[in-house]
């Protein structure tokens, strides 16, 4: 290649995001267009409205992306893309946009998948490889363990056999009554309440296998905040007495989860290195207690700073360039899937 800068342009769900990197690592610009005010309204993301927003921002994205780069299309090695999983209607937004733009300048068209994205983003703030690893991906729509052996060697270990953790965490602050993501304001309301107050239930496999579960969990914060009794309505937010205790009780009932599987994994696979990534990854008191939990057990848990923990189109730009390196380019025909 003559050149070793990437587009990278990412829509999977609620963020429009497009950056340029040089030779996968070294981000010229990052750009990302957040929804979260759209969706607010409707406590979730709307697809329709996901789609729109899309159709409607990625073209200034990617100008804005470029010229933060100071560079311009035909500067570029090639563009990579979100394919896959995601909102389709949201992805093919993308996607027509990336190959228009392949296909007018005769770029190479890269294929990525967002949650090998994901993984790659907790690597790309450091020189030093940290394969063989485990990764978790923890997010709104994703909470899985992979193994992976290099950039482009990434296997599904486990994953929720129900909700994504950053969904939980919606849900949970739908009921205390507290604004669109829930996520960050969970967060907040814990750091004012006791951890310990309530023991809420952690998911562990029967098996001795890996993986997580959260339903479980919202039904408990639900009884709790009914009384006990399952058949009771849900009270108010405001008539809740213990508010900043449920959310803090949840949250360590989350985290607990969440580095106990993690580093279960770990120590099963002989990894040394636990890379933690996804939207739900800036949590605070996760990045604490799995660094510290890591470290008695002589492992080291990496974290991506927080711009690059939520969807971005650095981390699509940087495995693009591994992608185009080692000759995975796609063609024009390329398709979107939600999975």
């Amino acid at each position: 290649m003559t050149s070793e800068l990437v587009l990278g342009i990412e829509s999977s769900c609620d963020e429009t995001a497009a950056a340029v990197v040089r030779a996968g690592r070294e981000v010229l610009s990052s750009v990302v267009h957040s929804q979260v005010a759209e969706h607010a309204e409707w406590g979730g993301v709307v697809p329709e409205i996901a789609g729109r927003s899309h159709l409607r921002k990625v073209l200034p994205v990617i100008d804005a992306a470029l010229a933060e780069a100071g560079c311009g299309l035909d500067d570029l090695a090639g563009i990579a893309v979100t394919t896959k999983p995601g909102l389709i209607g949201s992805l093919l937004v993308g996607l027509s946009a990336a190959k228009t733009l392949a296909w007018s300048r005769g770029l190479p068209l890269v294929a990525v998948d967002h949650v090998e994205a994901h993984v790659y983003s907790a690597t790309m703030e450091r020189d030093d490889a940290p394969y063989p690893c485990v990764a978790l991906v923890v997010s709104g729509g994703h909470t899985s363990l992979y193994r992976a052996s290099s950039e482009l060697a990434i296997e599904l270990i486990a994953s929720t056999l129900d909700d994504a953790a950053g969904e939980a965490f919606d849900k949970i602050g739908h009921l205390l009554g507290l604004p669109y993501p829930g996520g960050p304001s969970v967060s907040r309301l814990a750091a004012q309440g006791n951890a310990e107050a309530i023991r809420f239930p952690r998911y562990r496999p029967r098996d001795g296998a890996v993986g997580f579960s959260f339903s479980g969990l919202k039904t408990a914060v639900l009884y709790h905040l009914r009384g006990g009794d399952a058949l009771a309505a849900t009270p108010p937010p405001d008539a809740i007495e213990d508010r900043a205790d449920v959310a803090a009780s949840f949250e360590a009932a989350v985290v607990d989860a969440l580095c106990e599987q993690t580093l279960r994994a770990a120590e099963a696979e002989g990894a040394r290195i636990v890379l933690v990534s996804g939207g739900v990854a800036c949590n605070r008191r996760l990045r604490d207690e799995l660094g510290r939990r890591a470290a008695e057990r002589d492992l080291e848990a990496r974290f991506p700073s927080p711009a690059y923990c939520t969807d971005n189109g650095a981390m699509i730009a940087g495995l693009g360039w591994h992608l185009l390196s080692a000759g995975r380019v796609a063609a024009l025909d390329l398709d979107a899937s939600p999975r």
